[in-house]
């Protein structure tokens, strides 16, 4: 068999979550067409020694923001209500400069913490973070942020058809752009921002194209509360009585999901996705309870604001949050275990997006994958190195970096993007934003 690239002796962490030390990959055009030891290296056109690394899938970010990549810092320690005070009047004033730099830099830190394919929530200037994230060759599934109710600013709010109207020419834009890197979603802010006209012509125009609904969704106490007052019925529940309630939503937090909620995304295919730093501010994400119900979960970031954009540090916090609030009380430490985690972060995430060919490393897949430089004092030697990913692993360990066979980072150098110029870029529109 001919290859592109042939990755020899590596440790390659497979479908499974199983290690193999001295497997080799072979990868032709975009997808993964051979995995084992001893692959036939006459034919690659392009050999890589893989000792020392492990090859793993490229980790996926199933809720993000990438517009609010210059809030780093800000809402630390703030009190609550931060979204009114802080995040919506910052957001509705971005320009589109602005956009495209932060949907840069958020590429940037994505490629060096080993993401390779995301979800981004929405905002203004969408066709800014598509050109961006077809640039830099990661992967992603964006969306407009669609508000049609008053409370908001009027650069973020748009009435119901026009909302609708917006995603239709972003998805007419972008969909499948990009040799098929880049696909686009439906959106809604969340329930209470927009009508129920919008959320079903949303759905409505999901189903007719083939593709999901991206909402925040039991988020905080006071947005359920709020929706039991108006609708006298739960988030979900509100959503099954509009008849559109089904495998197109996905549900990004899923905090505050009670039992009977739980039953219903069950039995409706509804995809979730926690982001346990955000999420840790205002409760702890059921993960267990979804996943026992076999509901597919995806691990997030929600965007530099929440604590950066390294998948690593959720999977941590996922892991701590659980065991001191689930597995203490049940003395149960592998409440969530950790190859649950990294299947979530890979595997799990693809799932959640509705990705079939991405999270795993196996003949037939993309070629979308991670090398972590494991000859580190913190890494080895290690009596479990699925265990030792998840305890210490860094996004400062990702090495190399693959999307669609294609190299986006060797050796902690970024391919694709010019790391400086985005850096000054960046730091000159903070001052401007944030310092004035």
């Amino acid at each position: 068999m001919n290859y592109d690239v042939l990755i020899q002796n590596a440790t390659v962490l497979d479908a499974d979550m199983q290690l193999h030390t001295g497997w080799d990959i072979g990868i032709s055009g975009q997808k993964i067409t051979a995995l084992g030891p001893d692959l036939a290296a006459d034919a690659a056109v392009q050999l890589v020694d893989g000792s020392g690394k492990l090859y793993m899938p490229g980790l996926i970010d199933g809720h993000t923001h990438t517009c609010q990549q210059l809030l780093r810092g800000r809402i630390l320690d703030e009190l609550p209500m931060i979204w009114t005070r802080i995040m919506l009047p910052f957001e509705s004033g971005l320009d589109r400069e602005t956009v495209q730099v932060s949907a840069q830099l958020a590429c940037l830190e994505m490629i060096k913490s080993g993401t390779t394919a995301f979800a981004d929530a929405g905002g203004r200037f969408m066709d800014e973070v598509a050109q961006a994230v077809a640039d830099s060759g990661l992967r992603a599934d964006l969306t407009c942020s669609t508000i049609d109710q008053p409370g908001v600013p009027a650069t973020m709010r748009a009435d119901a058809q026009q909302a609708l109207q917006n995603n239709r020419q972003l998805f007419a834009r972008w969909h499948q752009k990009a040799q098929g890197r880049l696909t686009v979603s439906f959106s809604l802010r969340t329930l209470l921002s927009c009508s129920p006209q919008l959320i079903a012509g949303t759905f409505a125009a999901a189903e007719e194209l083939g593709t999901s609904v991206h909402v925040h969704m039991n988020e905080y106490p006071g947005e359920v509360n709020a929706c039991l007052e108006k609708y006298k019925l739960r988030p979900m529940a509100y959503l099954e009585s509009l008849g559109v309630l089904g495998s197109r939503l996905l549900a990004a937090h899923c905090i505050f999901v009670s039992d009977s909620e739980i039953s219903l995304m069950a039995a409706r295919g509804v995809r979730a996705v926690h982001c346990p730093f955000s999420n840790s501010g205002k409760g702890v994400p059921p993960a267990p309870r979804l996943l026992e119900r076999g509901i597919p979960v995806g691990l997030g970031t929600d965007g530099a604001a929440h604590g950066g954009l390294s998948l690593w540090n959720e999977m941590k916090i996922l892991r701590s949050v659980q065991n001191a609030v689930n597995g203490a009380a049940t003395a149960d430490p592998a409440i969530l275990p950790a190859a649950t985690i990294l299947h979530m972060a890979t595997a799990g995430s693809a799932a959640a997006l509705g990705r079939r060919h991405i999270g795993r490393l196996a003949p037939g897949y993309q070629a979308d994958l991670i090398a972590i430089d494991l000859c580190q004092p913190h890494i080895l030697p290690t009596a479990d190195l699925v265990h030792t990913l998840v305890e210490t692993v860094t996004a400062a360990d990702v090495c190399d970096s693959m999307v669609a066979g294609r190299w986006l980072m060797r050796d902690r150098q970024v391919k694709t993007i010019d790391e400086k110029a985005v850096l000054r870029r960046a730091a000159d529109l903070h001052k401007r934003l944030i310092c004035n």
